[in-house]
């Protein structure tokens, strides 16, 4: 079994064990793997995990509405155990007010083309809230996410509403 060294905020190093979920020929540093589609995985598949990372993507109109079903289905099988499901979401569902009544999605600033994304993404979040069942944190970017960018081992934790640099 393969280990990921991290460091943590006191500078010493823990290990993380890390299984990737693939559909086709895993292209990940993971030297574990479960070999199905998301929607196959069973809850066998993943006893034994103490967190469950969902990066699922689907961009078309026909495959949109998959955001609520794949996370309804991951939801389905990690419900009532220890696991902790954490879900990478995107930006586009973040408040802009405190009163949590208008989302980056809604600005006349918000590109057209990630609406459709942004709306499914959005609803599968306000599903998982219903979710008592499930030990769940969700993860959204920053709405200018460049995945090239320097590393700089510095984040921001800003909770649903929207944070920029320059007000930090």
């Amino acid at each position: 079994m393969s280990c990921v060294a991290l460091r943590n905020h006191k500078e010493s190093f823990f290990c993380l064990y890390v299984t990737a979920v693939v559909r086709g020929e895993n292209k990940s540093a993971a030297t574990n793997v479960i070999k199905k589609d998301l929607f196959d995985l069973n809850a066998a598949d993943l006893e034994g995990f103490d967190a469950v990372i969902d990066a699922f993507g689907a961009w078309t109109p026909e495959t949109l509405p998959q955001h609520s079903t794949s996370l309804k289905h991951l939801c389905d099988l990690v419900s009532g155990k220890e696991t902790r499901l954490l879900v990478v979401g995107g930006a586009g569902s973040l408040y802009v007010n405190p009163e949590h009544t208008a989302q980056v999605m809604d600005g006349a600033d918000f590109a057209e083309m990630y609406k459709p994304l942004a709306i499914n993404m959005g609803k599968a979040l306000d599903e998982l809230r219903t979710r008592t069942d499930v030990k769940w944190t969700y993860i959204s970017p920053a709405g200018d996410f460049q995945a090239d960018g320097a590393k700089t081992g510095k984040y921001i934790l800003g909770g649903e509403e929207l944070t920029l640099n320059s007000k930090r």
